[in-house]
């Protein structure tokens, strides 16, 4: 799109080159900032936000060549749309800037029509480009959207040690007899709100939702230093977040919200499921299994929050739970430990 303005960072050692380039880069009706190294522009990159960088090759303490390098191994600049503009000559130099990411390559003196013509190409791939981050950052969370620009798709699994969490609003058929289909999906839409929050405040992510009922993962598909401690806090949040949602139904005396919640450490099978056309990232095995028998459990044990003894194990205050009869969950063969919290 020839309207599309921008912010440009114009990267050369000749101060006359940067004046010159400035003016045709404003005179198009975009923004100019200036670096006189490659240095000086990753540093500039690195404080502020630019669309588009232009960039000679011949410079003193990091090359265009350089630039180019640190750019493809930074995650957040690599798609940051490069116009190398210079005076080097030969082939091999530019299939080499081509190769290291550049977009394109304008010999100097720079043609002013071409160089609005590349500019605005260039541009219209940057919005292009932070449309598709922002429709991610829309169904995916951020955990997700960065394993998807470090690694790539790929549908298929990993093994990973992780811990997952399942929650549930009991009774909730009961609750939404009386209510009409917009209280009810507004009530959800609210009780996800504050679900939603209290995982990501962790480090987890909502890998699944199911009616009333969700299941999250921590430490996957970014690890997590104590997944399981982080897994607790969140439903700990939860808990409390209940409680303020309950506030004022139990003042009007309706039915309050009660929640339960199963957590399991241990190791899965994490990664996109699907196909290519359409593709989650979720997690199945025995871990996962076993957090949802234990959520079930919740309702008979007279807990809110079941761990299994792997999550115990990692709690920073174990001594906080209280052990649970032993039980004998459908699909496993040995009675387990459960503790609840």
């Amino acid at each position: 799109m020839g309207d599309e303005k921008g912010h440009l960072l114009i990267v050369d050692d000749n101060k006359v080159n940067r004046l010159l380039m400035s003016r045709s880069v404003e005179l198009l009706g975009h923004r100019a900032s200036v670096a006189e190294n490659g240095a000086v522009a990753m540093q500039m990159l690195g404080q502020g936000a630019f669309d588009m960088i232009l960039l000679d090759i011949e410079m003193p303490e990091m090359d265009g060549f350089e630039v180019l390098e640190a750019l493809k191994g930074d995650a957040e600049l690599r798609d940051l749309p490069v116009i190398v503009t210079s005076s080097v000559e030969g082939l091999d130099n530019i299939v080499r800037c081509i190769e290291l990411g550049a977009d394109d390559y304008i010999p100097k003196p720079v043609n002013k029509t071409l160089l609005n013509a590349r500019v605005s190409s260039g541009l219209e791939k940057k919005r292009l480009y932070d449309e598709q981050k922002r429709l991610l950052k829309r169904f995916a969370t951020d955990e997700v959207a960065q394993d998807l620009r470090e690694q790539g798709f790929a549908i298929g699994g990993r093994r990973i040690s992780a811990t997952v969490l399942f929650c549930d609003i009991r009774d909730f058929t009961a609750i939404s007899e009386n209510m009409s289909p917009e209280d009810t999906i507004e009530l959800l839409n609210t009780y996800y709100t504050l679900m939603f929050e209290a995982v990501t405040s962790q480090g987890g992510i909502v890998s699944l939702m199911v009616g009333d009922g969700l299941m999250a993962l921590f430490g996957a598909p970014q690890p997590l230093e104590n997944s399981a401690q982080s897994a607790v806090s969140a439903a700990q949040e939860m808990l409390g977040m209940i409680e303020v949602l309950n506030a004022e139904p139990v003042s009007l005396d309706q039915p309050e919200l009660r929640v339960g919640f199963g957590i399991a450490t241990g190791e899965v099978v994490a990664g996109y499921a699907g196909t290519d056309a359409r593709a989650t990232y979720t997690c199945i095995g025995r871990t996962v299994n076993l957090a949802a028998r234990l959520e079930a459990h919740t309702k008979l044990a007279g807990h809110s929050i079941l761990l299994d003894p792997e999550t115990h194990r990692h709690l920073d205050s174990p001594e906080s739970c209280s052990p649970v009869e032993a039980v004998r969950f459908k699909g496993f063969t040995d009675a387990l430990d459960v503790f609840g919290l």
